[in-house]
């Protein structure tokens, strides 16, 4: 047992006991609609952490287990009329589980050790992993590997894991990010960008477009090559202090007074982001500008929608549903032959981006500001796709369940392309279409607007 205080009990008890137990959070909740059983709820989760904060019930594997089922993907809290803030009790509750080491077991305390630990506690670590994959890829021993049939003697779940891996991108961040990216015409603003740990692997190519689209929206660009971990994945695994360390760092590298806003574009992470001063609240050096932090975090739909976003050209005769008070427009051109072709696109809500940070209508008003999108919408577009953070590499059957469903509704819409702004998501899109066989785009929506201003007629400022 931990000599530590509890996390549960040491919570202000109004968040433990503001539920109401009105099930309206039911319907909403994944594992809940897929097994019907209450401890699967969030409300039957909630009653268990209260449970443990009243001394009724002590810490044991079966609540861990529990805490671990669930997603986090937080869609209670947009159904919840009471307003509980379930990723709170969610975190401390992992924490809890953590720290009484419940579940503490050979193999699971090395991978923890190595991946939460020690991996992406270190930026150069992790390059140095990516690298080795990169390596291993370009080479074509993957490709290799994965013909001799190797593979086949492997246990199952060794197979599956080895199906999803990622591939890695050429270049790093920081290789292909100046460390001050001008804005293109007159500065306005002054930004940082976050680029991210498994996101500076698999996608930066994502973090370049994200820059290009902040300069072309009259941003200057400040991407020190050298970043830290946000801290997400440690706080969502109940690394509490872990979390803390990190988010110290990132509070150092970017003191928020010297910027107008902290831009990250990966939705999980900016979830975790803005909540730094909860973090850091006993904290007497850092909690003043945690909070300042807090403050200056957007999202970069959020922020391109709270400044207006530069529609390229072209795009006055595609705007539709645009609001014209929140994009700012350009002289209309005559539609080019590209343009008049309409590329049908989807949309997937992050669930850490639609009920983590509420950011639903913006991403949509940067898609449909682009020339020649139409915006189809999906059923159940904020239903969780099962990534869910490390999920699907923890609790595949489930995981896979909801990627399946998600797949289907996708088919539906008849899009070629679909958009959604988290990696994982992303990750776990590729390799479900994939895996079926599913010729599918999956991008960022970021990605088509920085597509979007390369194609324009004048003379591209960034070589492309």
């Amino acid at each position: 047992m931990s000599a530590g205080p509890s996390h549960l009990k040491s919570l202000d008890y109004s968040i433990v006991q503001q539920c109401m137990h009105c099930g309206l959070c039911l319907p909403t909740c994944p594992t809940y609609d897929a097994t019907k059983l209450e401890r699967h709820s969030p409300r039957g989760r909630i009653a268990l952490m209260r449970a443990i904060a009243d001394d009724k019930l002590d810490v044991t594997k079966a609540f861990g287990d529990e805490m671990y089922f669930c997603l986090g993907c937080l869609a209670c809290m947009t159904a919840c009329p009471a307003g509980v803030n379930y990723a709170e009790l969610f975190e401390h509750a992992r924490a809890e589980v953590e720290e009484q080491r419940v579940l503490a077991a050979p193999k699971r305390d090395l991978i923890r050790w190595f991946a939460v630990r020690w991996l992406f506690m270190d930026l150069a670590r992790l390059q140095l992993v990516g690298q080795a994959m990169r390596l291993y890829q370009q080479m074509g021993l993957q490709s290799l590997l994965r013909r001799s049939g190797i593979l086949s003697l492997l246990p199952q779940r060794l197979r599956e894991l080895e199906a999803i891996t990622p591939d890695i991108q050429p270049q790093f961040s920081a290789e292909i990010i100046s460390p001050i990216t001008p804005a293109v015409s007159r500065r306005r603003y002054r930004v940082a960008m976050l680029t991210g740990c498994a996101q500076d692997l698999i996608y930066s190519d994502i973090n370049r477009d994200t820059v290009e689209v902040l300069a072309q929206n009259g941003c200057e660009v400040v991407t020190p090559p050298e970043q830290s971990c946000c801290g997400s994945l440690h706080a969502h695994n109940g690394e509490w202090t872990l979390a803390q360390q990190l988010a110290r760092r990132n509070l150092d590298q970017f003191p928020p007074e010297q910027f107008d806003a902290i831009i990250t574009n990966a939705g999980g992470c900016g979830s975790h982001l803005k909540h730094y001063a909860k973090l850091l609240v006993d904290d007497a050096r850092y909690f003043e500008r945690a909070k300042l932090w807090d403050a200056k975090v957007k999202d970069i739909h959020e922020w391109l929608v709270q400044i207006g976003i530069r529609v390229p050209a072209n795009a006055r005769s595609n705007r539709r549903e645009a609001a014209p008070s929140e994009i700012q427009d350009r002289p209309s051109r005559l539609p080019s032959a590209a343009a008049q072709q309409e590329l049908v696109v989807t949309y997937h809500e992050s669930c850490h981006l639609s009920h983590g940070q509420k950011i639903v209508s913006q991403p949509r008003e940067l898609l449909r500001a682009i020339p020649g999108v139409k915006l189809v919408e999906l059923p159940e577009a904020n239903w969780c796709c099962g990534s869910a953070g490390i999920y699907n590499l923890t609790q595949p059957d489930m995981a896979g369940q909801l990627l399946a469903r998600k797949l289907g509704h996708i088919a539906s819409t008849g899009a070629r392309t679909v958009a959604t702004a988290n990696p994982g998501c992303l990750l776990q899109l590729v390799n479900g279409a994939k895996e079926r066989g599913m010729k599918l785009r999956i991008v960022h929506p970021i990605t088509l607007l920085a597509e979007a201003y390369r194609a324009e007629p004048e003379a591209n400022p960034f070589g492309r």
